[in-house]
């Protein structure tokens, strides 16, 4: 319960404490925010048998009917309606709210958490509202100016190139030393500015000196492939080709496996 109410309700949505590092200006936008949504929007559900008069009246969010003596919650903010208990959830995360506390939008009712998030933008490193007049938006989340920064050493990354890994940015060099998959062909790590090719889970520069046929060295980069032993050939001819030579000797094999690409 008490993890799913930080999660639903979050403090340093309402509260300047929890927010040490707020310019003044920012505290009192704050301050401002949370007193509206309280005087506007918050109110607590209540749970009680549905009475007489709403025999027969649907549950406002799926419709079923709901008949005199039934379990049903009420908010007050929202008139004369009743949902089903297992049908009073947020309208955006649909997790059910806890204790029944509510912000009311248009009609909806929302946790704590998502109402907030229709108003302003939260950034994606602090979990705070950001009530600043300028932010990053990168892959559709936001973060203040100061908060983007390389996951791994920090490095501020407002105005550089980044790569973004697991929802989060990563500087150029962290990203090549820690997460650049190697080329299947060359060996080298595919760069944050290198294009790639992927299948079965293996990875290729996408050039063509890298992501071609195993035997004849045709590029493969849009056109039909096939697999044998993670390498790559344009055709079933090419396949049994270099299936064949591998079945005469296994030395053969062994030095068409280690023969270097055009690149080295």
């Amino acid at each position: 319960r008490a993890r799913a109410l930080l999660q639903q309700l979050p403090p340093q949505d309402c509260d300047e404490r929890y927010c040490p590092d707020l310019a003044e200006e920012e505290r009192k936008q704050l301050r401002a925010f949370s007193a509206r949504r309280r005087r506007e929007a918050l109110g607590q559900g209540l749970a009680c048998p549905v009475p007489g008069p709403c025999h027969g009246c649907p549950c406002k969010k799926c419709g079923r009917r709901l008949n005199k003596g039934d379990p049903g919650i009420s908010a007050s903010r929202l008139g004369n309606q009743f949902w089903h208990p297992s049908c009073f959830s947020c309208h955006f995360c649909h997790q059910p709210l806890v204790d029944l506390i509510y912000f009311q939008q248009d009609g909806r009712i929302y946790c704590g958490r998502h109402h907030a998030e229709l108003f302003r933008p939260r950034c994606a490193s602090c979990d705070q509202l950001i009530f600043m007049e300028e932010c990053i938006e990168a892959e559709g989340r936001r973060w203040h100016l100061d908060h983007f920064c390389c996951l791994e050493c920090d490095v501020p990354l407002c105005g550089q190139r980044y790569v973004m890994k697991s929802g989060r940015p990563c500087c150029r060099g962290c990203f090549e030393s820690l997460f650049a998959e190697p080329c299947q062909a060359c060996g080298d790590p595919i760069g944050a500015d290198s294009e790639e090719a992927t299948h079965q889970g293996l990875h290729w520069h996408a050039r063509a000196a890298c992501f071609c046929c195993s035997l004849c060295r045709k590029p493969l980069r849009g056109q039909p492939l096939t697999s044998r032993r993670g390498r790559l050939f344009c055709s079933e001819t090419c396949s049994l080709g270099r299936d064949a030579s591998s079945a005469t000797s296994d030395s053969s094999d062994s030095a068409f496996a280690s023969a270097p690409s055009p690149d080295s």
